[in-house]
């Protein structure tokens, strides 16, 4: 989750990634430092019920922070829902969430984000495509999707997380998207209090950019919930930081209107037209 305020690039690009695993179901691509991936190793992908990550239909996280923007500190705001759709991306069903970010109350950025679940616990990031906004309205988007013109899925939270594994990628894509996240377990069993209420056996993850070097960001996972809690370390000019305020459970109704408005967000991506539109889950 990003809310410090992203590069502006209109244009949009469908990327993804190739590859298969070994006898493991983890494995690194020597070249390129890079997971690979296997649509063998994914028996239920749209179940996610990780520990420190579950992703319900209906789950709506919403966190406040700040980040400075333009040397001046800006209050966001980002509304975290799990939609009750799915979308198949390199062979497999992936959760659709809704992720809306919120600057000085306008909307900045709406973004649709792609998660799947391994046999092993550990969930995915497949992909996501985001919509960027001005105080004029839309001004572009940009999207890579794991299986196409060579970007890769990576690994977002670990299934059993431990201090001290090597660090992960949290998947790849070229120019014009960028990605280029990793992450590293620092720490694991921690008591942490937000406005949302005080968790224990919390996860503290370092996460950061190789196109953003020394700027680290410290993330904080509870269970049952997900993310709770985000920091910033090192040089990092956006002095992000985020905590959760509310944690709700939507009603049928309410779940009409975000499958609604997630539809439409990826119905102005023209660039889908070379994968099959998300759907409704089946219950």
């Amino acid at each position: 989750m990003k809310l410090a305020k992203h590069l502006i690039v209109v244009s949009i690009l469908i990327a993804g990634m190739a590859g298969s695993f070994g006898s493991t179901v983890l494995a690194i691509d020597d070249r390129t430092d890079l997971l690979e991936f296997d649509a063998k190793h994914f028996s239920r992908p749209a179940i996610i019920d990780n520990k420190w990550m579950p992703l319900k239909p209906g789950m709506q996280l919403v966190y406040e922070g700040s980040a400075v923007e333009d040397g001046k500190k800006i209050a966001h705001r980002v509304i975290w829902t799990i939609t009750d759709l799915v979308k198949v991306i390199n062979g497999i069903e992936t959760v659709v969430v809704w992720d809306r970010d919120f600057s000085d109350g306008r909307l900045e950025e709406s973004e649709l984000v792609y998660r799947a679940q391994d046999d092993d616990g550990n969930v995915w990031h497949m992909g996501e495509l985001v919509e960027f906004y001005d105080d004029k309205g839309f001004v572009g988007a940009k999207v890579w999707l794991a299986g196409q013109l060579g970007a890769k899925a990576g690994i977002i939270m670990k299934g059993k997380p431990a201090e001290g594994m090597p660090s992960y990628s949290q998947g790849f894509a070229d120019a014009p998207y960028n990605w280029s996240d990793r992450g590293q377990v620092q720490k694991v069993g921690e008591k942490v209090t937000v406005p949302a209420g005080t968790f224990e056996d919390v996860v503290v993850t370092e996460e950061w950019s190789k196109n953003e070097p020394g700027a680290p960001q410290l993330k904080y996972y509870a269970p049952g919930i997900g993310s709770i809690k985000g920091g910033w370390e090192g040089n990092d000019p956006n002095l992000e930081r985020f905590e959760l305020t509310k944690v709700l459970q939507l009603d049928a109704r309410e779940m009409d209107s975000v499958r609604s408005e997630a539809l439409k967000l990826e119905e102005r991506a023209y660039v889908y037209c070379r994968t099959e539109p998300a759907r409704r889950r089946q219950q």
